[in-house]
């Protein structure tokens, strides 16, 4: 199970990320350009100790990531179209999370296999992108059966 991240705003946002990445063992693709500095010293500083173990990849657009991709791209977005309780996650899933500012275009919104949503409150606009990410991936973990498979329960 991968994470995907489409031209993130917030390094903070990223830095969290990155930590629940390494936590649950999923890969995380940088699909830019990002807002910010992701050299490898910023990144490295950005995500403290976690950063030295994350599986980190960048891509320069989307097509780029697009073709690099292994199994379906499932865009979390506010106009999913399947409920994320509901949805069939494959272990081999990547999971695409839009800019906190302005989601993805129409063109990737299109572009991905799937399209899912967190149901929220009503008169709930939306999650923080951290939290969205550690949602979805947990979700996807558990009804894969993937989760936490190496360690201790």
């Amino acid at each position: 199970m991968d994470i995907a991240l489409y031209e993130p705003d917030i390094p903070q946002n990223t830095a969290a990320i990155l930590r629940t990445a390494v936590c649950f063992d999923a890969a995380v693709h940088i699909v830019g350009p990002a807002a910010f500095d992701l050299s490898d010293r910023a990144t490295r500083r950005a995500g403290l100790d976690y950063a030295a173990t994350a599986r980190l990849k960048r891509h320069t657009s989307f097509d780029n990531f697009k073709s690099a991709a292994c199994g379906r791209i499932v865009l979390f977005t506010t106009r999913g179209t399947a409920s994320l309780e509901a949805f069939s996650f494959a272990p081999d899933d990547t999971l695409l999370f839009g800019r906190e500012s302005a989601g993805v275009p129409d063109a990737v919104h299109d572009a991905a296999d799937a399209q899912v949503r967190i149901p929220l409150a009503p008169g709930a606009r939306s999650l923080n992108l951290a939290v969205a990410v550690s949602i979805g991936l947990w979700q996807a973990l558990s009804t894969t059966h993937q989760l936490n498979p190496k360690g201790p329960s």
